[in-house]
C-alpha cells in the first residue's frame, strides 16, 4: 500500500456485485486502484430458466471484500462508498427478512435474477397492452425487466410470498438500504427496469393495466416512493452496524446507487482523449458508446435530447450520466455464450490441459493457437465458411425477440482444437456483429457514434477487442485501469463524499484512457461480407420458423 499522499489523501470504496461474484476496490482521486478482492457468490437454478440468489449470501461477501482492501491503511482516509450491482430482483418482508422467489419456499434464496426467464408468459401479457410506458423500454419490455418477474410472484407464489412482501429492491438498492438504512432508490434502476420516469414519475395506469395495481397503494412504498439521482449521498452515511460489518467507519458518505453496466458506462464515457487521434476528441460525449461486457453485454449511448430507438431500451433521463438521456442496447448472452461454444467442444478437454501445462488462460492459449493457424492471412480470416447467429439466450438489442435462437453453419466432422479455436472466432466475430446490429439501429433513429469505449471482463481479451474494432469499423478506447466498473462505482463515492462538484467533474478526472485498438480498414471488405451472412441467419431462422409453423 503507498504512503499517504498529502494531496491525494482521499480513498473511496467501491462494491461491484457481479453475477457470479462480488468485487471491491479502494480507488484514490485519480482513479487508480490501490487494492483490489473478489468473493464468489452462489446461485441456484432449480429449473430450467430459474435463476436465484441470496440477498444475506451477497452482504457476507460484500463484507469480505471491503474488509480486504482496507487492510492497513488510515480508515480517516476513506471518504465515500459506492455500490454497483446486477439489476436482480430482491424481495422481503415487511421486517425487512427474505420470502422465497421459489415454489420450494427456500426464503434464503429470495433473489429473482437478472438473467432469470422465468416470465416469459407474463411479460407477452404485458407487451400485448402497448401502455405508453413502453416507449421508453424501445416499444418492447423485456422478460430482464422487474414488472414481469413482480407479476409472475402475484401469481405463482401468492401466499409464500407475494401476500407478505413489503418490500422489492433492485438489487443495488438493496445493497445502499443494508448500509445505510434509507429505502430511497436509484433513478438509475427505477427509471431502466421498473418503468418509473424521472419526469413524471410513477404511472398508475400501467400497473393497473398489467394488473399489479396492489402496488400502487400506499404511494408506492413497497417499490420506492422516494428516488434520487446516482451519486446523491444517502442518509446520515453508513450506520454503526453496517460500518461494523464492512470494516469502514460509520457515517462515512454512501451514494445513491447504479446498474452495474451502468457503473462500468459512468468509469470509461467521460475520459480524456486528448493527444490519441481520436476522431471524438473534438467531438461531444454524445459521439461515445460505452460497450460494458462480462456475462452479457450492454452498450450505452448517451444524447442531450430523448432518442428512441425501436429494440433498444431507453431513452432514460440521468439514468447514467445527470442531464443526459440514456439508450442503452445489449445482447443476453456473451461472456456466457463464448465459455458455452468452448467448454461444450470435444476438444476442451485437451484444451485446459495444453493451457494448464503453459500456464495460460484457455483464452490466451486460444488465441495464441489460432496465430499459429492462421499462416499468412488475417486471423479474422479463418472463419470464411464457419457462421454463428449468437442468440441463444433470444435477443435483448435491437430485435428483441426471446423466441430467437442460436445458429452455427459451417461445421464438419473433425473435432479436433483447431476446430475449436475456430469455432470460438466465429462465435466472438457474431458478438461484434451483434454489436455493429446494435449501433446501426441506434445511429438509424439519431445517435451519432464514433468510438467505441470498452470495459468488462471481456475486454481484457485482446482478440475480442481487436474483432469489435475490425467489424465496427471504430476505434476501441480501453480504460488505463482494467476494472471500469469499480472505478465507476468509486466515482459515486466520490460524488457523495462532496470531493467533486459533480459526476461529470468526477468522470473527466477518475477516468483515464489505457490503449487504443484501430481497426484494420484493409480488412473491411471481408467484414462486410460476413455481415450479410450474419443478417441473412437470422432471416433464415424466422422462415424455418414461418415453415414449421405452416399448415
Amino acid at each position: 500500500m503507498p504512503g499517504r499522499d498529502q494531496e491525494l489523501g482521499s480513498y473511496y470504496v467501491g462494491v461491484d456485485v457481479g453475477t457470479g461474484s462480488v468485487r471491491a476496490a479502494l480507488v484514490d482521486q485519480r482513479g487508480i486502484l490501490l487494492a483490489f478482492a473478489d468473493q464468489p457468490i452462489n446461485q441456484w437454478e432449480p429449473q430450467f430458466n430459474h435463476h436465484e440468489q441470496s440477498s444475506e449470501d451477497i452482504w457476507v461477501a460484500c463484507c469480505i471484500v471491503t474488509k480486504k482492501v482496507v487492510q492497513g491503511i488510515d480508515l480517516n482516509q476513506i471518504r465515500g462508498l459506492g455500490f454497483d450491482a446486477t439489476c436482480s430482483l430482491v424481495v422481503l418482508d415487511k421486517q425487512f427478512h427474505p420470502l422465497p422467489v421459489n415454489h420450494e419456499g427456500d426464503s434464503h434464496r429470495n433473489i429473482i435474477m437478472w438473467l432469470d426467464h422465468r416470465a416469459v408468459n407474463q411479460v407477452h401479457r404485458i407487451n400485448e397492452t402497448k401502455h405508453s410506458v413502453l416507449q421508453y423500454v424501445g416499444g418492447v419490455m423485456s422478460v430482464e425487466m422487474q414488472a414481469p418477474k413482480l407479476l409472475w410472484l402475484k401469481e405463482n407464489l401468492r401466499e409464500t410470498c407475494w401476500d407478505k412482501a413489503g418490500h422489492f429492491f433492485d438489487l443495488p438498492d438493496f445493497l445502499s438500504w443494508k448500509a445505510t438504512g434509507v429505502t430511497a432508490r436509484s433513478l438509475c434502476s427505477l427509471v431502466c427496469k421498473w418503468t418509473y420516469s424521472a419526469e413524471k414519475g410513477w404511472d398508475d395506469s400501467f400497473w393497473k393495466m398489467v394488473g399489479l395495481e396492489d402496488l400502487v397503494a400506499d404511494n408506492y412504498s413497497k417499490i420506492g416512493n422516494q428516488v434520487l439521482p446516482p451519486g446523491t449521498s444517502l442518509g446520515n452515511g453508513l450506520t454503526p452496524e453496517a460500518a461494523k460489518d464492512l470494516g469502514l467507519p460509520a457515517g462515512i458518505a454512501v451514494a445513491a446507487s447504479l446498474i452495474d453496466a451502468h457503473a462500468g458506462g459512468l468509469g470509461v464515457i467521460g475520459a480524456d482523449v486528448r493527444g490519441h487521434g481520436l476522431a471524438c476528441e473534438g467531438q461531444p460525449v454524445t459521439s461515445r458508446l460505452a460497450i460494458i461486457c462480462g456475462t452479457s453485454s450492454c452498450h450505452m449511448g448517451i444524447s442531450k435530447n430523448p432518442i428512441f430507438v425501436p429494440g433498444v431500451w431507453g431513452p432514460y433521463f440521468s439514468a447514467m450520466v445527470p442531464g443526459f438521456w440514456l439508450n442503452e442496447g445489449g445482447q443476453s448472452v456473451t461472456g456466457k455464450l463464448i465459455d458455452h461454444m468452448v467448454q461444450g467442444h470435444a476438444a476442451f478437454p485437451e484444451l485446459q490441459a495444453k493451457a494448464t501445462a503453459r500456464c495460460q488462460s484457455i483464452y490466451a492459449y486460444l488465441n495464441s493457437h489460432l496465430d499459429l493457424i492462421k499462416k499468412t492471412q488475417p486471423v479474422g480470416f479463418l472463419t470464411v465458411d464457419l457462421h454463428v447467429w449468437p442468440d441463444f439466450h433470444g435477443n435483448r438489442s435491437p430485435l428483441a425477440d426471446l423466441t430467437l435462437k442460436g445458429m452455427v453453419t459451417g461445421l464438419k466432422l473433425s473435432q479436433d482444437l483447431d476446430d475449436l479455436a475456430i469455432l470460438y472466432l466465429a462465435t466472438v466475430q457474431a458478438i461484434a456483429f451483434g454489436t455493429r446490429l446494435i449501433i446501426e439501429a441506434m445511429e438509424s433513429a439519431g445517435h451519432s457514434i464514433s468510438t467505441l469505449f470498452l470495459c468488462g471482463g471481456l475486454g481484457k481479451n485482446p482478440l475480442f477487442v481487436q474483432m469489435h474494432a475490425d467489424i465496427t469499423g471504430m476505434p476501441v478506447v480501453l480504460s488505463q485501469e482494467v476494472e471500469s466498473v469499480l472505478v465507476g462505482a468509486a466515482i459515486l463515492g466520490a460524488c457523495a463524499s462532496g470531493d467533486f462538484a459533480s459526476v461529470q467533474e468526477a468522470m473527466a478526472r477518475m477516468s483515464k484512457v489505457g490503449k487504443v485498438v484501430f481497426p484494420r480498414r484493409e480488412d473491411k471488405r471481408y467484414y462486410d461480407k460476413k455481415y450479410q451472412v450474419f443478417l441473412k441467419l437470422v432471416e433464415h431462422q424466422k422462415e424455418y420458423a414461418s415453415i414449421m409453423k405452416g399448415d
